[in-house]
């Protein structure tokens, strides 16, 4: 039986493309935000894998430093945080306020679980106007191991005195579907634009193309 609901925040809850223009700006295309995105990640998993911890928005510096050297873009330091500290102002998708609004009556447990740091996480909840729809914020940086790594996932468990079997996680990114999947949650992919699951592994037990389907499926499957 669920009884934690874990979201995930950027893309999953939060849309990256508020930060298109500043891409344009900066760098000569919007098209690069999603490559950046994408660098950072690859920078926080090879942090993990080779032991040493890159916290994430650690990492969002650096691989914007490395796309401007790559597209041979000058970018001071201070262009590089500007862009980044945009990060704590997204807006949610649209869908997002309501389809949260519709958990708070029930018994489950609603949790943000990110891979920002706490700070950064808190203010991008507070900011679009969606904190109050959550229990709780766990940041991966609490534990020092981001997600796909088992340690976020437990570490929710373990906050909210459940066993692992008993939380369900949310997010629009294949690698964290598999990341909760293994550590023993069950999980919920959110189809948005350009995500797809992983053909390899086990797969979710709910998808749907937005927040609000995901949530008529755990409003029908998970709660008692």
């Amino acid at each position: 039986m669920v009884k934690v609901i874990a979201f995930d925040v950027n893309e999953t809850l939060l849309n990256l493309r508020a930060l298109d223009t500043a891409f344009e700006d900066a760098l000569g295309s919007a098209e690069l935000r999603g490559q950046w995105f994408a660098q950072a990640l690859q920078l926080s998993f090879v942090g993990g894998l080779t032991g040493e911890y890159v916290n994430f928005s650690a990492a969002q510096h650096a691989a914007l430093s490395m796309l401007a050297e790559r597209e041979d873009r000058d970018l001071a330091s201070g262009d590089v945080s500007g862009i980044v500290n945009l990060m704590s102002s997204l807006p949610a998708h649209p869908e997002v306020a309501g389809a949260l609004r519709r958990l708070r009556p029930t018994s489950l447990t609603v949790v943000a679980l990110t891979n920002s740091p706490a700070t950064v996480a808190e203010a991008q909840l507070v900011n679009s106007g969606i904190r109050d729809h959550f229990d709780g914020v766990v940041s991966a940086d609490s534990v020092k191991r981001l997600k796909p790594a088992e340690e976020p996932y437990l570490a929710v468990a373990k906050t909210f005195d459940v066993d692992i079997a008993e939380v369900r996680l949310v997010a629009a990114h294949w690698w964290d579907i598999a990341g909760a999947l293994a550590a023993g949650c069950k999980a919920a992919f959110v189809a948005r634009p350009g995500m797809v699951l992983s053909p390899i592994g086990p797969r979710p037990d709910i998808v749907g193309a937005d927040l609000d389907a995901v949530v008529d499926r755990i409003t029908a499957l998970d709660i008692a």
